[in-house]
């Protein structure tokens, strides 16, 4: 999918076609509202309005990452809502059929930096700055038969997100596990996770975990 991506907007990789993958095989679109939380491109949101759903809003705290998803939606004749603000905060009370999210999640020296392309991938030393909000959020956006669905990497601590999500009251699994080698960034940052003991002395591969999660 050829997408329109302003500098400074995260590029659809492998966590994006791994929850699109997902997508694809749970089904289970057709006819539900739709919220992409952190939309980037939009390319998520996207592909469910493709596979039926009934109608889509898209959130995302950069301004450019706003415009992309809004452009991208109108260019295929897509009309999203798209909204400019933190997390799920500018459509309380609303609850959504299904909530997707492909947040930063990257063990960073500090907090995100304002205005770099690294506020698309650093989340604080251990990777949860917004891993934890979310799980402790997701339930008041999550209709009473809808689910979220997370993409994130083992390097976040996945059972740290698994427990979360259960004392916020929701049930969890996981769907769909992927190794990929690491990146640019991965491999800049090697020295440094290893030196934490976030990884292992030879990995060159991280795993990334699709993880959905519904009420009880």
């Amino acid at each position: 999918m050829l997408l329109v991506r302003p500098p400074g907007v995260y590029r659809v990789q492998e966590d994006t076609s791994l929850l699109h993958a997902v997508l694809r095989r749970r089904g289970q679109v057709a006819g539900r509202s739709v919220l992409d939380v952190g939309s980037g491109t939009g390319a998520l949101g996207i592909e469910t309005f493709r596979a039926g759903a009934a109608s889509l809003t898209a959130i995302d705290l950069s301004r450019r990452s706003v415009l992309a998803s809004w452009l991208n939606s109108r260019l295929r004749g897509i009309p999203a809502t798209v909204l400019r603000g933190d997390l799920f905060a500018p459509v309380a009370p609303r609850r959504f059929d299904l909530v997707l999210a492909n947040p930063p999640y990257v063990p960073a020296d500090g907090p995100p930096p304002r205005h770099r392309m690294a506020r698309c991938w650093d989340a604080g030393p251990d990777g949860r700055l917004l891993l934890d909000r979310i799980c402790a959020g997701a339930s008041s956006v999550i209709s009473d038969d809808g689910a979220l669905l997370l993409v994130q990497s083992g390097l976040a601590d996945e059972q740290a997100t698994l427990d979360r999500l259960a004392v916020a009251g929701l049930v969890p699994e996981v769907l769909a596990r992927a190794r990929i080698p690491f990146g640019p960034v991965l491999r800049a940052r090697a020295p440094a996770l290893r030196a934490r003991g976030l990884l292992g002395p030879d990995q060159v591969e991280e795993e990334l975990v699709v993880i959905e999660a519904r009420h009880g």
